[in-house]
């Protein structure tokens, strides 16, 4: 499956950060995880961390599916509003899968510092505001619903929105002061070489054919014939799980994306805040570490990477045409288009955990908005079952909720 189209921007941006070789020999190890991006390399760095002898596949060169196609808009929230996802599956459930995403960003926060990133990591606030003015009375009640979790908001109204951060045609909105962004695919890159030094091994253009289970282990056949045996398999193939498990668990969309040319002037006004609003499909803004405008949105459902392609220049002019209305005074001048492809969940959390149908492994599996944050919570999921532990929020992440 194609996860990305066109020029992604941090693709181009960064360029080839790193290679590694194909498996050429047979191996052996406490984990095998399997998918180099943000994912895969946020859990092989727990792995490293916890002391397992770790071995990292991927079929494509390093981070060059989805994770060069990210956003990376860091969010603790979900894209189910957090009253709602209380009376989906309890207030206990809902408020620990939005506390778990709001201390991801700070594990991201620390990480980022104590590999010395270069990735851009910022902490920033978020706002949430209404493109409608129906959606006034149920985002003041999402507004409620953080408070009484206690979560850092406050409410701001059309006017107020308009003169701090000059976007227009809002009804007003909820002002988080949590949130970040970063450049996941340098941070990924980062990450597998910081945790090569220490003895990870990764292959690239190594592709997972076959398992054959035994008794506390597994052998994996590669597409060269290689075999690689392993106690756990850790799978971190985001999106492209959906043709690995027989259960239609998760529903692939298409996304757009848009950034601008440098312009650190016309970006100072949102450089310290993520916007995103209650449309839908809901538009998306962030700045980047080199003072660009990166507008996001135009979701759909996904049909083919044909037809998601095909779009890419319409649904390029509707972004800028979305953004162009709520900052009319603010030229845009279009840099990069690109599409990628995301999983949309019912309940919009995460699958992490086991599958009946896959033994001596585990799944991380992020999805929507929040696909780097929740792999930061996947980190210490794995940690604590590697070890026979429980974790808490296995009953709201597992398959067959």
């Amino acid at each position: 499956m194609d996860l990305k189209s066109n020029e992604p921007f941090w693709l181009v941006k960064n360029g080839l950060l790193s290679s590694f070789p194909s498996l050429k020999q047979e191996e052996a190890c406490d984990v095998l995880v399997v998918g180099g991006g943000i994912t895969g390399s946020l859990i092989a760095h727990q792995c490293m961390e916890d002391g397992y002898d770790t071995v990292l596949i991927d079929r494509r060169e390093i981070c060059n599916g989805s994770t060069s196609a990210t956003t990376s808009m860091l969010q603790y929230e979900i894209d189910t509003p957090l009253y709602l996802l209380e009376e989906m599956i309890g207030k206990e459930g809902a408020v620990a899968s939005y506390r778990s995403c709001l201390q991801a960003i700070e594990q991201l926060d620390a990480l980022s510092q104590r590999i010395r990133s270069s990735s851009g990591f910022r902490t920033k606030a978020s706002l949430y505001f209404a493109a409608l003015k129906k959606d006034v009375p149920w985002l003041q009640q999402e507004l409620e619903a953080r408070a009484d979790a206690g979560f850092d908001v406050s409410w701001m109204s059309g006017r107020e929105i308009a003169e701090r951060y000059g976007l227009h045609h809002t009804y007003g909105g909820i002002l988080s002061a949590h949130g970040g962004s970063m450049d996941a695919f340098r941070m990924a890159h980062e990450l597998l070489a910081y945790n090569h030094k220490r003895g990870l091994r990764i292959y690239d253009r190594t592709q997972l054919e076959t398992v054959t289970d035994g008794r506390g282990y597994s052998t994996v056949l590669t597409g060269c014939g290689q075999l690689i045996k392993t106690r756990k398999i850790i799978y971190c193939v985001g999106y492209e799980s959906s043709q690995m498990i027989p259960e239609n668990f998760v529903k692939l969309k298409s996304t757009y994306a848009i950034v601008s040319e440098i312009d650190k002037k016309v970006c100072s006004r949102l450089r310290d805040t993520l916007v995103w609003n209650t449309a839908d499909p809901y538009l998306y803004l962030r700045t980047t570490d080199d003072g660009r405008m990166l507008i996001g949105g135009g979701d759909e459902d996904f049909v083919s990477a044909r037809k998601r392609d095909r779009l890419l220049a319409t649904k390029a002019r509707r972004l800028r045409k979305a953004v162009e209305r709520i900052q009319p005074d603010i030229p845009f001048c279009t840099d990069f288009v690109w599409a990628g492809t995301f999983g949309e969940t019912k309940d919009g959390l995460p699958y992490i955990g086991t599958h009946p149908a896959f033994k001596n492994a585990y799944f991380v599996l992020g999805f929507g908005g929040n696909g780097i944050t929740f792999s930061v919570t996947g980190m210490e999921m794995v940690a604590a079952w590697l070890k026979g532990q429980k974790h808490p929020l296995s009953q709201w992440f597992r398959f067959g909720r």
